[in-house]
C-alpha cells in the first residue's frame, strides 16, 4: 500500500501537524462549548478568538513561505493581499447589517449614511451574498497579485528590487483606503458587525465556529502547499531559488512558475484575512501598513522558511510573545524585543527553529548511519536556502 495521492506527499512531520492542527481545531471549540467556566480544562471564548487569530497568521505566514522560502521570492507586501481578503468579508458583514445600523438605513452601511452618500456604489454589489463574497475573497488578492506578478516577472525584476516594490504596492493601497471618498470606511474601516451566515458574529458558538474553520482552512492550505512543493513543480521552483539564471537556460519558462505560485500564495494570504476579521470585529487600513508585511516575513523567518510548519510555529509563536508582552511591564520595548529577535535568528539560527532541528536531526543520522558502515538516507523534504 502507498497511500493515496495526498498521503503520499506528507512526511512523518506533515503528518504529526496535520494531526496536531486537526486535535486543536476540535478540542479547543469543544472545551469552550461544553465545558464549564470552572472546569480546569475550559478555554474562555477571548482564549478562542485570541488563538482564531493566530491561526489566521500561521496562515498568512504559510503563504509568504510558499513564496519566498520555495521560490526565493521575499515579499513585504503581502499584508495587501491579506487585508483586501478581509476587506472583501468586511464588505459582506457591512451588508448583513441592514437596518440595525445607527442610521437604520437598509441598504447603506453607516458611514456612507453619514458621508451623505446617496446610493451604494457598484462596487460593493453582490456583497450581500455569502458565495460572490467569498469568491471575492480569493478573486481581489488574485487578480492584483497575478497583475502585479505578470509585469514585474517579466520585466525580470527580482531581488531587493522586487521586494522594494511590493513594499511600495501595500503603502499605496494604505493610502488609497485612507481616503474617505474611496467607499471603504477611511480610517475607520469596516466594523460593527451583527451577522456572518444568519449567526451572531458574537455568540460563543459561533467564535468556537470560525476557530474551527480558520484550522480547517490552515490544513487544506497546507496540504496543497505540500503537494505543490513535493512535486515536479517544486523542485523547478526549488531550481529557480537557487539558480534561476541556470534554470532559464534549462529551457524552463521561469516566470509562468513565479505567477502561478505567487497568485496562490495571494489567495491564501486573502483567505487568511477573510478569517481573521470575523473573529476581531474590525478591518481597516492600517492592515495595509508595510510595517505588517514585515513582521509576518520575521515570523518566517523564526520558524524556518523553506518547511512549511516552521513558517506557522513561527507565527504562532511570535504573536503569542508579542501578546504577553504588550500587556504588562514590557510593553514599551517590544519593538526592541522583536528587533533583537529577528538579529539573533539572523546570526545563530539562520535556517530557523524548525529548519535548525531539521538540520541537527539531518546530521545526527548521517553519523550514526557512518558509524554503523551504511549509506546516510537523505532528507526527503527540500532544505531551505542559506
Amino acid at each position: 500500500m502507498t497511500g493515496g495521492p495526498i498521503m503520499r506527499t506528507l512526511d512523518k512531520q506533515a503528518i504529526v501537524f496535520l494531526t496536531i492542527l486537526a486535535a486543536v481545531g476540535i478540542l479547543v471549540p469543544l472545551s469552550n462549548l461544553l465545558l464549564p467556566e470552572t472546569h480546569p480544562l475550559h478555554v474562555p471564548t477571548y482564549a478562542v478568538a485570541l488563538f482564531g487569530k493566530y491561526v489566521c497568521y500561521a496562515l498568512l505566514a504559510l503563504s509568504i513561505d510558499l513564496v519566498w522560502g520555495y521560490c526565493g521570492i521575499l515579499s513585504l507586501g503581502h499584508g495587501a493581499f491579506f487585508a483586501l481578503g478581509g476587506y472583501a468579508m468586511g464588505m459582506y458583514l457591512m451588508r448583513q447589517i441592514g437596518d440595525r445600523g445607527v442610521y437604520a438605513n437598509p441598504i447603506l452601511p453607516d458611514f456612507m449614511v453619514f458621508l451623505n452618500w446617496k446610493e451604494l456604489p457598484f462596487f460593493w454589489y453582490g456583497f450581500q451574498s455569502f458565495p460572490y463574497a467569498m469568491l471575492m475573497v480569493l478573486l481581489a488578492p488574485g487578480l492584483l497579485a497575478f497583475l502585479f506578478g505578470w509585469f514585474a516577472f517579466r520585466s525580470r525584476v527580482t531581488g531587493v528590487y522586487l521586494s522594494i516594490i511590493t513594499q511600495a504596492l501595500t503603502f499605496a493601497l494604505m493610502l488609497a483606503f485612507f481616503r474617505n471618498d474611496f467607499g471603504f470606511g477611511g480610517n475607520n474601516g469596516l466594523t460593527d458587525f451583527k451577522d456572518i451566515l444568519g449567526f451572531n458574529v458574537q455568540a460563543q458558538s459561533t467564535r468556537a465556529a470560525l476557530f474551527a474553520a480558520s484550522c480547517a482552512a490552515l490544513g487544506i492550505c497546507f496540504i496543497i502547499c505540500r503537494k505543490l512543493v513535493t512535486s515536479k513543480f517544486g523542485k523547478v521552483l526549488i531550481a529557480i531559488r537557487d539558480a534561476e539564471s541556470r534554470t532559464r537556460f534549462l529551457g524552463y519558462r521561469v516566470e509562468n512558475y513565479k505567477l502561478f505560485v505567487w497568485t496562490v500564495s495571494a489567495c491564501m494570504a486573502g483567505l487568511a484575512g477573510a478569517l481573521y476579521v470575523p473573529q476581531v470585529g474590525i478591518i481597516n487600513p492600517s492592515e495595509f501598513a508595510p510595517a505588517n508585511s514585515i513582521e509576518a516575513v520575521l515570523w518566517v523567518a523564526v520558524g524556518g522558511r523553506g518547511t512549511l510548519t516552521g513558517a506557522v510555529i513561527g507565527a504562532v509563536l511570535v504573536n503569542y510573545a508579542k501578546t504577553t508582552f504588550t500587556t504588562g511591564m514590557l510593553a514599551p520595548y517590544w519593538l526592541f524585543l522583536l528587533g533583537g529577535l529577528f538579529v539573533v535568528v539572523t546570526l545563530f539560527l539562520p535556517r530557523g527553529i524548525v529548519g535548525t532541528i531539521s538540520y541537527w536531526w539531518g546530521e545526527r543520522q548521517a553519523r550514526r548511519a557512518a558509524a554503523g558502515g551504511g549509506e546516510p538516507v537523505a532528507d526527503a523534504a527540500p532544505k531551505p536556502a542559506e
